[in-house]
């Protein structure tokens, strides 16, 4: 498995935090109990929990688990490189305070709040859903609120308005939606751009440890 420091940059076209996407585990392999407090093991039906900061996700069957870092990804559908905001990668991404608290940027230090959104790279990307297009963020939240992870748990919601463009920037072609679930409290940040189906049931039913 290999591993590579997170760092938080803002961007300054679109005023948009940036971190460095976790290295990837083994594609395809159930993630050993790590250390950190975060684990997944198989459970009844085939299923899994992912435990994370004192948080456990029951996860439907299929659903697979690529522990990197402070950082989990979760492959939900076919995946050729588990990293968070890899082209053609169906998952969704969990990440620790160490991805996102008071990370060194430009002499001073940033600390994720949830004002702007979760970005990997100060550059242009490729697109989710077509390596070969481009990803532009634009800024613009389109829902806001508190969303249920559990008994007595809370997480600040986030729905971000995306594009995919061609790479001279001319075209768009296609529109989706990054939501991000943050948990202050307890260092927790969930990251979906693929709308994953069950995915707010998942958090929604969450137990705490």
């Amino acid at each position: 498995m290999k591993k590579r420091s997170s760092i938080l940059v803002a961007l300054a076209a679109s005023s948009v935090l940036a971190v460095p996407a976790a290295a990837s585990a083994a594609a395809g392999v159930p993630v050993k109990a790590p250390t950190g407090g975060t684990s997944s093991g198989p459970s009844a039906a085939g299923a899994a929990t992912l435990s994370f900061r004192g948080m456990n996700l029951k996860l439907p069957a299929g659903w697979r688990v690529h522990r990197s870092g402070d950082g989990a990804v979760v492959t939900t559908g076919s995946c050729r490189r588990p990293e968070p905001f890899a082209a053609n990668c169906r998952s969704f991404w969990v990440f620790g305070p160490k991805e996102f608290v008071r990370v060194p940027v430009g002499g001073g230090h940033i600390t994720y709040t949830g004002k702007y959104q979760f970005h990997p790279f100060s550059g242009v990307v490729p697109c989710p859903f077509n390596a070969g297009t481009s990803w532009y963020t634009t800024g613009k939240a389109t829902s806001k609120g508190l969303r249920p992870a559990g008994p007595g748990h809370k997480a600040k919601y986030v729905a971000w308005a995306n594009r995919c463009m061609t790479n001279d920037g001319k075209k768009q072609t296609a529109s989706f939606t990054q939501r991000e679930w943050f948990l202050p409290s307890s260092k927790i940040l969930v990251v979906d751009v693929w709308k994953t189906p069950g995915l707010e049931n998942v958090l929604g039913n969450a137990t705490w440890s």
